[in-house]
């Protein structure tokens, strides 16, 4: 991959954690979904729109931006060529034809000014080094007055996935998940620097709102439980702990997750999240 400066994230989602999220992208797009249809309602995009979606992924929201613009076109973009051939794949065997993706670092891509008349992402914004320097890239990707609508992660106490565990604490070094940082999950998380960052690189007319979903994150607490500790930070921790804390903290959060069952057995958590919209100035 040419341009590319955010080379631990690279790494990373090309390895384990892009291989995961590749495999078991239904089950991500079950804990994500219910953002579908506010991001891109707050997008605005038309029949003939041109939108750029950023850390797409294995492609779910560049496919549903794609058919909301049938005589444009969506573009989605990663760091992760595992996940963008499933999006590939993907979009081929549901016959959306106006979609392509592309391998890069949003930081730094070479986009065409004005090329996009929207950009969109759902939890793909949180991890450039250079926050403003990524959003002033994107900013002049649009065109003059083109949208940006994201959704990022906020309130980490508001979001089960962290409650689930930090219930944890006193088997694994959990830490704390919550801390803002930069990059790392809730490096957006304060409003206040949502509006920092998107100032400096060059929007107007910025709006935070918040937003809330519950999401499907398996079939009954144990397997609810074993995709948790499947993830990243639930990799890490577990890779820290001997086999007898391993089996305790797979029987804790399994009792913890037990209390989110729904009734068909579906464990159902929480995930709160700013809706964040900001527009590129108009022509003069």
């Amino acid at each position: 991959m040419p341009d590319i400066v955010n080379t631990e994230q690279a790494q990373a989602w090309n390895g384990p954690e892009g291989a995961h999220w590749a495999r078991h992208q239904d089950r991500w797009n079950a804990v994500n979904e219910g953002f579908n249809e506010p991001l891109l309602d707050a997008a605005g995009i038309t029949g003939e729109g041109r939108v750029l979606d950023l850390g797409c992924g294995s492609g779910q929201t560049t496919r549903l931006a794609a058919l909301r613009a049938p005589r444009g076109h969506a573009l989605g973009l990663d760091l992760s060529g595992p996940m963008l051939a499933e999006a590939r794949s993907r979009a081929g065997r549901e016959g959306v034809a106006n979609v392509s993706f592309a391998q890069g670092d949003a930081q730094v891509h070479p986009f065409e000014a004005g090329a996009f008349d929207a950009a969109v992402s759902r939890y793909g914004v949180m991890f450039f080094a250079d926050p403003v320097a990524a959003f002033g890239n994107v900013g002049r990707a649009l065109r003059p007055g083109g949208r940006l609508a994201f959704v990022c992660p906020a309130d980490a106490a508001l979001n089960g996935w962290v409650t689930a565990m930090a219930s944890l604490r006193n088997v694994l070094p959990v830490g704390d998940f919550g801390r803002p940082g930069l990059p790392g999950m809730f490096s957006l998380a304060a409003p206040d620097r949502v509006g920092e960052v998107l100032t400096a690189a060059g929007f107007v007319d910025i709006t935070v709102n918040r937003a809330q979903a519950h999401g499907a994150w398996g079939q009954g607490a144990e397997d609810a439980a074993e995709f948790l500790l499947g993830t990243g930070p639930g990799r890490h921790l577990m890779e820290q702990a001997d086999p007898t804390a391993r089996a305790r903290a797979r029987g804790i959060l399994t009792g913890h997750l037990r209390a989110y069952e729904a009734e068909d057995g579906t464990v159902r958590l929480l995930s709160t999240a700013w809706l964040v919209t900001a527009d590129r100035p108009a022509a003069a």
